[in-house]
């Protein structure tokens, strides 16, 4: 009877890590020599996301490759972050993101625009469930920095609905207002 409960966890566990979508993003080989010769050992930098806007990132370090993957997926998935999506394919507005000397911006994009960013920050884009996205990597082209870089701009990422309670504000009136900006800078 226990086994029956212990397969159930098991299966419902296995049924919600296959909802997530993870992308390999960098795996560092590192050597250290010894008598008999040199030992090598890796690290991996993963991305993990549901494509409905939740992503995380997790590095692992192993003597194997897959070992070292399998523990920065699972470091990934115990990280992850909600990001607010408008219509579901892009950023509500554009913003900037900084991790040491890797520096991010990234922009909301209309609809047919496609994900325009390289490498790192890519996959945190496929896998987070973005469809349209205009993103530049400034300063550092290491992949650590580029991702943490990324995510640092996604935690700052606001949705109307939240801008709104935050001013006491209905969100059609903070809409209205926004319509009434882009109506004035027409006129201009």
């Amino acid at each position: 009877m226990a086994r029956d409960s212990e397969g159930g966890g098991r299966r419902d566990r296995d049924e919600r890590d296959s909802e997530f979508v993870d992308r390999l993003v960098h795996i560092n080989r590192v050597a250290k020599v010894v008598k008999g010769g040199r030992r090598f050992g890796f690290a991996a930098l993963v991305v993990v996301g549901d494509q409905k806007g939740r992503v995380g990132f997790g590095h692992g370090k192993a003597r194997e490759v897959p070992e070292a993957i399998r523990k920065a997926t699972e470091a990934a998935k115990r990280g992850l972050i909600r990001v607010p999506l408008r219509e579901g394919r892009t950023l509500h507005h554009d913003v900037h993101g900084r991790h040491g000397a890797g520096r991010v911006v990234v922009r909301a994009a209309p609809a047919g625009t496609g994900i325009i960013a390289g490498g790192p920050m890519r996959a945190v884009f496929e896998t987070l469930g973005v469809h349209d996205v205009v993103a530049k990597s400034q300063g550092s082209s290491n992949p650590y920095n580029m991702v943490r870089a990324t995510f640092d701009a996604l935690k700052h990422e606001d949705s109307p609905r939240t801008v709104a309670a935050r001013r006491n504000l209905k969100v059609s009136a903070l809409q209205s207002r926004r319509q009434g900006v882009d109506a004035d800078a027409v006129d201009a």
